[in-house]
């Protein structure tokens, strides 16, 4: 707009031009001539402390005394005891003014837990454990249901179900099926929530320094989640969730008996008749086993021949069976912008 005026009022001057293109002459000249402001000090108060009373506040706020009190707290304190020093806002400038807002006491800071990342392109590299509740016949009454997956193929390559977590259960369920996967050193990596050394069923924590001991006579990797971030387990969880809402799962288990015949039948099921929609729809058993790229083909195969026996079914062209992942992450990695903004939150 201010462009427009000046070369209107060469023509027509300043005032018709303005008036035309609706602009106050005022800001037409006040364009012409730009002010800059000039930074100047900010004059102290006459009210203001000096810098010995300053420091004496300071002083009186972060003592032995006070370190663990509110800074009104410590006003009423002193004035009880009939001293002032300055008032409550002022307590807070100086407390500011150092970065001592939030806490001044020196406290304990909590480490800083990596983030477990596994890229995996085959079965038996990477493992997931956990342990889940299910309810007995009365309340207060618990089983306990160990379940350890593989991550590429969601194949559960050992579950047992047990009266109460046992560290001695996990170590022989760990050994067990890396007995029957035929596992050799520094092949796998077995991951699990980030536990105490002892724990309630719930959680895969079981004496973490004997399972720490085991999987290092194994040979095998040592994979553990952030604290309080279940999404760093999420293989497990999902595979639970399956669990917990199949048509076969009862409200309670009368017996640990019965817990354990449901479990047999339950994950028969699960490896070779569930088909995995992560898994392009195959089975966990045909991804463990190789097989998924011969049924994919087959698949591929006859959706070739519905398509040529009837091709204005197909609106969006020749069908293709769901693809299986060649890859699988565990906290899959992020674009930089995204690891930026996570490092900043």
């Amino acid at each position: 707009m201010k462009p427009a005026v000046a070369a209107l009022a060469v023509q027509v001057g300043v005032k018709t031009a303005c008036e035309v293109l609706g602009l106050p002459r005022s800001s037409h000249y006040a364009a012409r001539q730009p002010h800059t402001p000039v930074a100047r000090p900010r004059p102290a108060s006459p009210r203001a402390l000096s810098a010995e009373e300053q420091a004496a506040v300071r002083t009186t706020l972060d003592g032995e005394r006070f370190v663990d009190q509110a800074p009104r707290e410590v006003y009423a304190t002193l004035l009880d005891e009939g001293q002032y020093l300055c008032s409550v806002p002022t307590m807070y400038r100086i407390l500011r003014a150092n970065q001592e807002v939030q806490e001044r006491r020196n406290q304990r800071r909590h480490p800083v837990y990596p983030k477990p990342a596994l890229v995996l392109t085959a079965p038996n590299q990477g493992w997931s454990w956990d342990i889940t509740k299910l309810l007995g016949p009365v309340a207060g009454v618990y089983f306990c249901l160990y379940v350890l997956l593989d991550l590429f193929s969601r194949f559960v390559v050992g579950w047992l179900i047990a009266d109460q977590e046992r560290a001695s259960l996990a170590e022989q369920l760990i050994t067990q099926a890396c007995v029957r996967q035929l596992i050799a050193r520094d092949q796998l990596t077995v991951h699990s929530d980030r536990g105490a050394p002892t724990r309630t069923c719930g959680g895969a924590g079981v004496t973490a320094k004997s399972m720490q001991q085991l999987l290092a006579d194994l040979g095998v990797t040592q994979s553990l989640s952030r604290p309080r971030l279940p999404d760093d387990n999420p293989y497990s969880e999902a595979q639970f969730k399956t669990t917990k809402y199949h048509p076969t799962f009862p409200d309670r288990f009368a017996s640990l008996l019965e817990a354990r015949t449901w479990g047999q039948t339950f994950f028969r099921w699960y490896n070779y008749a569930h088909h995995h929609t992560a898994l392009g729809l195959m089975t966990p058993a045909a991804v463990h086993t190789g097989q998924a790229a011969q049924l994919y083909q087959a698949r591929q195969t006859i959706l070739t021949q519905a398509y040529a026996a009837h091709p204005e079914r197909f609106v969006h062209g020749h069908p293709q069976p769901p693809a299986v992942p060649s890859v699988v992450y565990l906290n899959p990695p992020q674009p930089p912008d995204q690891r930026r903004s996570d490092t900043a939150q």
